[in-house]
Order: structure tokens, then C-alpha cells, then sequence
């Protein structure tokens, strides 16, 4: 079993360079440091302080040493405060972004309900499609939707989304349904930011290419361009699943449709996230599921 004993007070010293002063911030005596000092030299075999009648200075292995009890007296320190947060009500501020129409569809309808349930808290969700820097602009964390870049930060998979290959049944009464991926070729595919439509074929994913002649970076506006017969649209489920179920958007090309990719929320990489992130984290968890 690995002691305790006298880490705290060879922390303290070692901070100090001073057997009394750390004896005055410990609040016991300085012949107790000594002792519990000469009892942890022994125990681990090596000197860990140069003593003078003047001075008092750290060798090569106390230095060693003291880096990582300092470690591990902060991990402690910090379990300790999250314990004592765990049982009151996380108040003060919190911050997050997330893309607007799915932070406006799915997000910030789950985070009113956050608030209303711990209202010492102070909330600031900015909806933007912009990727922001966390650590510069202070925001705890981020919603993500899709594929991740390669970054610093942690990720938290939430849930998933899936994406709809459909159209108006005027449309496709008018000009065919699709049954291959070659078939697109004959159609006007709306266009949002992306020139590609992504499927899988025999376990393969596949990015086809599309052409039509509209482009819109709203999925809204191209959801009310196929409601109008102008044409095929593929757009995740947030934006069709409402005129999927009512019958006015008709889902084609299920065959090849592309697994579900993910939702994500990414924070700072820390070794403890607050009570209060972490809160919020199962609770756009649960709801999203």
C-alpha cells in the first residue's frame, strides 16, 4: 500500500523552501514537518531536501518527486470539489454553439428545458454554422454534426442523424422515380453547399455527383423547393421527417441511403469536466435520443 504520510508536508516545504513557513500554512508545528519530512526520506530511501541553517533547497529527485505529488494533490483537490458540487445546484455561466437550424430544430428547445430545471444557471447558446475556437472564445462546448476533423478537442458521440434522398410525388409522377444512383443523372438534384450527394453501394461509400439548377446553403428553402416539384433534394432527417410522415416528400434510393452519421458535442480537453457540462451533456444525450 503506497503512504501518505508527510506528502503534504513535503509539498509544502517544497513550495516554500522553508520548514517554518510551511509548518505556519499546514497550522502545525515545525518540528512535526521535520519529523514527517525525515519519515518520508527514509520510506522512499533518498534525500529530497538540502538543509542549511540558512536555507532549504529541493535535490534533483525531490524535484521529481514533487512533481508528481503536486499532481496528484490537485486531482484530489479537484475530486473533492466535484463531490461538494454534486450536491448543490450548478449555478454560473455556461456556454455553447451548435449550427443554427439544428440548434434551433433540436438543441435550444432541449437547453430551455435545462434551464428551467436548474435556473441559477446563466446560459449563452450562440447559434452559428461557423466553427468557432472554444478555447479563445470561452465556450465550454460545441455541437457537431457529421464527420469530425481531426482537433484537439474531446468528443462526445450524442446521438445520430440520417439523411433522406426524396422528393414531391408530383415530381416523381411527372419525371420517374429513381431506382439507381445513374438514374440521378436525369433529374434536377437541389443543390446546398456541398456539389456531392453521398450513398453507399455494396458496403462502399460513394459521393456522387449532382447537377440542377438550383443551389441554396439553406436546407429550409430547398425543402420548400421540392414541396414546389422542382426537384430531389437530400437533406438530413430534422429538415424532411415531418413531410416524409405527412406523404409530401417521398423517400427514394433507401438502398443506397449512407449510414447514419453523428451527432456530436466536443468540449476542451480537460482530465474533469464541471458537474455543470456534464449535467448538460446527459441531458442532450437523453433527449436527442
Amino acid at each position: 500500500m503506497l503512504s501518505w504520510e508527510g506528502v503534504s508536508e513535503f509539498v509544502a516545504v517544497a513550495e516554500a523552501q522553508s520548514f517554518t513557513a510551511a509548518a505556519n500554512s499546514l497550522g502545525i508545528s515545525t518540528a512535526q514537518v521535520s519529523r514527517q519530512i525525515g519519515a518520508l526520506e527514509a520510506r522512499l530511501n533518498t534525500k529530497l531536501f538540502y538543509r542549511t541553517t540558512r536555507k532549504v533547497s529541493i535535490t534533483e529527485t525531490g524535484q521529481v518527486y514533487y512533481n508528481h505529488c503536486r499532481q496528484v494533490l490537485d486531482g484530489l483537490a479537484e475530486a473533492e470539489r466535484a463531490i461538494a458540487d454534486l450536491h448543490q445546484s450548478p449555478k454560473g455561466r455556461l456556454n455553447l454553439t451548435a449550427p443554427v437550424t439544428f440548434g434551433e430544430n433540436r438543441i435550444a428547445p432541449l437547453v430551455n428545458d435545462f434551464v428551467q430545471c436548474y435556473p441559477d444557471l446563466e446560459v449563452n447558446l450562440r447559434l452559428t454554422n461557423q466553427l468557432l475556437d472554444l478555447v479563445a472564445e470561452s465556450y465550454d462546448l460545441a455541437i457537431r454534426l457529421g464527420e469530425l476533423e481531426d482537433s484537439s478537442m474531446m468528443a462526445k458521440r450524442l446521438a445520430s442523424r440520417r439523411h433522406y434522398t426524396c422528393a414531391a410525388p408530383e415530381y416523381l409522377a411527372a419525371h420517374g422515380t429513381p431506382r439507381s444512383l445513374s438514374d440521378l443523372d436525369a433529374h434536377n438534384c437541389l443543390q446546398g453547399t456541398l456539389s456531392y450527394w453521398r450513398f453507399q453501394e455494396k458496403a462502399t461509400t460513394r459521393h456522387i455527383r449532382v447537377k440542377g439548377n438550383l443551389r441554396c446553403n439553406s436546407g429550409a428553402a430547398l425543402v420548400d423547393a421540392a414541396l414546389k416539384n422542382l426537384g430531389i433534394i437530400q437533406l438530413p432527417d430534422y429538415y424532411v421527417e415531418a413531410e416524409l410522415q405527412a406523404g409530401r416528400l417521398i423517400s427514394v434510393l433507401d438502398e443506397y441511403r449512407a449510414p447514419d452519421d453523428g451527432i456530436w458535442a466536443i468540449y476542451p480537453q480537460n482530465r474533469h469536466l464541471s458537474p455543470k457540462v456534464r449535467l448538460l451533456l446527459d441531458h442532450l444525450g437523453k433527449g436527442l435520443r
